[in-house]
């Protein structure tokens, strides 16, 4: 009889998942996006009241301001998301040999950073502003860089612990890691007073695109000489 392992990671998709799920949060990432380019006024007004209600607490509690400082500013910084993107691509290369795995996760973290700039000056939404500021930040505000960054490289990471067979513990705790952080760092974005949620929202719906646009590309593309343990050849 046959062991059933609940604790392993869901088998590889394929390129056509891959795609269409890429189909479904392309339509909602550029739903989203007409809606703040049009200044749809139900989305403005949940935002400024979501906004409003979060500057509060944020201004009448120091201590959990300060930690939210702490960990946006440092610990889920897009500078430090893409250093741990750049540290798995040395060790792809260092430990596996795999350079166009390595290439590919760099210049999808350098291809997400393009987005976000280019979104952030063709939008050019303003930022909340407030008399009593508790953080400051620059560049337009919509889509949330931090949201985006944090999302990408968390995707891609968790997606290269599955492709190599990682399960249990170590699986769980990768998840867990992962969902914190790009759901953390969020919500600090706004806690802080810098962004409006949909900004978030929309750095969230982007970067899971540009995330499951790379797989696809990885899935199609990827040198079949070149196989990772466990990994079905799509050719």
């Amino acid at each position: 009889m046959h062991s059933l392992h609940v604790d392993s990671p869901p088998s590889p998709p394929t390129p056509r998942t891959a795609v269409r799920v890429s189909v479904v949060l392309g339509v909602c990432s550029a739903f989203l996006l007409a809606l703040v380019a049009a200044e749809w006024q139900p989305l403005l007004s949940a935002d400024d009241a979501v906004s409003r209600t979060t500057h509060r607490w944020a201004v009448a509690e120091p201590d959990i301001t300060r930690v939210c400082r702490i960990l946006t500013d440092w610990v889920w910084d897009p500078v430090t998301m893409r250093l741990l993107g750049a540290t798995v691509a040395v060790w792809l290369v260092w430990r596996h040999a795999d350079w166009w795995t390595a290439g590919w996760l760099v210049l999808t973290s350098a291809l997400g950073t393009l987005l976000q700039q280019g979104l952030k000056a063709a939008v050019g939404r303003e930022r909340p502003v407030w008399p009593d500021p508790v953080d400051s930040a620059h560049y337009a505000a919509y889509p949330s860089g931090h949201a985006l960054t944090a999302t990408v490289v968390f995707g891609l990471l968790l997606w290269l612990l599955r492709r190599h067979g990682v399960d249990g513990v170590l699986w769980r705790t990768a998840v867990t890691v992962a969902v914190v952080s790009v759901v953390g760092v969020g919500l600090t974005r706004v806690w802080l007073g810098v962004h409006w949620p949909s900004d978030v929202l929309g750095g969230w719906l982007l970067g899971a695109l540009v995330v499951t646009l790379a797989v696809s590309a990885h899935l199609r593309w990827r040198p079949v000489s070149d196989p990772a343990p466990g990994e079905p050849t799509f050719r």
